[in-house]
C-alpha cells in the first residue's frame, strides 16, 4: 500500500495542485489566455455534453420509485447545505474573508458528486440503484438549481460584476444545451458511452485542469496569494471537515429517524453529503468572472479531498457491519 492510498489522497488533487503552482509561476498573459479561454469553453460544452449522454434515463426510472430518499438527499443537497453555508456568516471576518465565505456559500449550492457518491454507496454495500438516480438527478437539477442559489444566496454580497442574468444565459448556452443535446444524443452514442468510460473520465478531469489554469492564471494577476495566507488555508480544511462532520451527522441519525433501513441510510449519507468538483469548476468558471474565481473554487477543491478521506473511513466502517 503506497502513501495515496495509506492517507486515502486522491492523486487528482496532486495534479491539481501543481496545476494551481503552474499557474502561479507562468500564468497564460495576452493572446495565450485568449486562446486558453476559447479552449476552456469548448471543453466545458464536451464535459456537459458528456455528462448529459451518460445520464441513463433507464436508471432514473429503476430508482424513482423510492421518492422519500431522493427527496431527503435532495432537500440535504440544496437546502441544508446552503442553510449550513449561511450559517458561516458568523466567522466573517474574524476566521474568514468575505471571498472565502462566498466560497463556502458556492460550496453548498452544488450538487453531489456522481462518481464518488455511487462508489462508496458500493464499497459500504448500500443501496447502488438508489444512489445511482439520486447522484444523476443532482446532477441534473444542479445545473438549473446551483445558479438560481447562487442569484439568491451571493448577488447582494458579491462583486457588482457578478451579473446574474448574463450568467443564467451562458449556463443555458454553455452548459444546459450541451447536456440537453448529449442526452438526446444518447440513443446514438450510448453504447460507445459506456464501452470508453474510462477514457471520457480523463477527458472530463482533462476540462477540469483547463479552467482551474486559466482560473488561477487570472487570480494570480488580481493577487490571490496576498489575500490567502496559509492561516487561511488552515482555517478551510477546519470548517470544511466541521461543516462535512455536520452534514454526515444530520443525514445519519436523520435517516434512522424517518424510518429508512440500513442500505438507504448508507445511500442518504453518501449522496448528501458530497460536492461535485466535476460540475462545480465549470459552472464557477461560467457564473463568476475569472477575477475572483479562483478564490471562489478554493474552498471546494479542499472540502472536495476531505470528503473522500473521511467517506473512505466511513464507507469501510459500514462494509464492516453484520449483514
Amino acid at each position: 500500500m503506497n502513501i495515496l492510498q495509506r492517507f486515502k489522497i486522491d492523486p487528482f488533487l496532486l495534479i491539481l495542485i501543481s496545476v494551481v503552482i503552474t499557474a502561479s509561476f507562468f500564468p497564460c498573459k495576452g493572446q495565450t489566455k485568449v486562446v486558453f479561454e476559447y479552449l476552456t469553453t469548448f471543453a466545458i460544452g464536451l464535459l456537459f455534453f458528456m455528462h448529459g449522454a451518460k445520464l441513463s434515463l433507464q436508471a432514473i426510472i429503476i430508482g424513482i420509485k423510492n421518492w422519500r430518499l431522493h427527496l431527503v438527499i435532495l432537500i440535504t443537497t440544496f437546502v441544508i447545505f446552503p442553510i449550513l453555508g449561511m450559517a458561516m456568516r458568523v466567522l466573517v471576518p474574524t476566521f474568514l474573508s468575505q471571498n472565502l465565505y462566498l466560497g463556502f456559500i458556492y460550496l453548498c449550492v452544488l450538487p453531489a458528486t456522481v462518481q464518488s457518491a455511487i462508489a462508496f454507496t458500493s464499497i459500504a454495500k448500500g443501496n447502488v440503484a438508489a444512489a445511482i438516480c439520486s447522484a444523476s438527478a443532482s446532477t441534473l437539477l444542479g445545473v438549473f438549481i446551483t445558479p438560481l442559489l447562487v442569484g439568491l444566496l451571493m448577488h447582494t454580497q458579491a462583486e457588482s460584476s457578478m451579473n446574474m442574468l448574463d450568467a443564467i444565459t451562458s449556463i443555458m448556452l454553455k452548459l444546459m444545451l450541451p447536456f440537453i443535446i448529449g442526452h438526446l444524443s444518447r440513443r446514438f452514442i450510448g453504447k460507445w458511452v459506456d464501452k470508453y468510460k474510462s477514457i471520457i473520465s480523463k477527458t472530463d478531469r482533462m476540462s477540469i485542469l483547463l479552467v482551474v489554469y486559466v482560473a488561477f492564471s487570472d487570480a494570480v494577476a488580481n493577487g490571490i496569494w496576498t489575500q490567502i495566507s496559509f492561516l487561511s488555508l488552515l482555517e478551510i480544511i477546519l470548517f470544511s471537515i466541521l461543516l462535512l462532520t455536520v452534514v454526515l451527522v444530520i443525514t445519519t441519525y436523520g435517516s434512522r429517524i424517518l424510518g429508512f433501513n440500513k442500505e438507504d441510510e448508507i445511500t442518504i449519507v453518501f449522496c448528501g453529503s458530497k460536492k461535485s468538483l466535476a460540475s462545480g469548476i465549470p459552472m464557477a468558471s461560467v457564473i463568476f468572472p475569472m477575477s475572483i474565481m479562483g478564490i471562489m473554487i478554493l474552498p471546494l477543491m479542499i472540502f472536495h479531498q476531505i470528503q473522500l478521506m473521511i467517506c473512505a473511513v466511513l464507507a469501510s466502517h459500514y462494509a464492516k457491519r453484520k449483514m
